[in-house]
């Protein structure tokens, strides 16, 4: 599993939210949510990119 340092989280929350309520954005993942904590390292900036990617997402 790939993790991302603590710059790199900061640089996918800043992408996400840029596009969040602006555009549409496609991600794939193999992993489940609950495992999103692990790749982040950091409960609260997964907790707040999971927000802005689900807010208005469909399946």
């Amino acid at each position: 599993m790939l993790k991302l340092g603590g710059n790199g989280v900061y640089l996918f929350f800043q992408l996400v939210s840029h596009c969040y309520e602006k555009g549409a954005m496609i991600l794939t993942s193999n992993r489940s949510f609950s495992q999103w904590n692990e790749i982040f390292g950091d409960p609260v900036m997964a907790t707040a990119i999971l927000k802005r990617l689900l807010h208005h997402s469909t399946t």
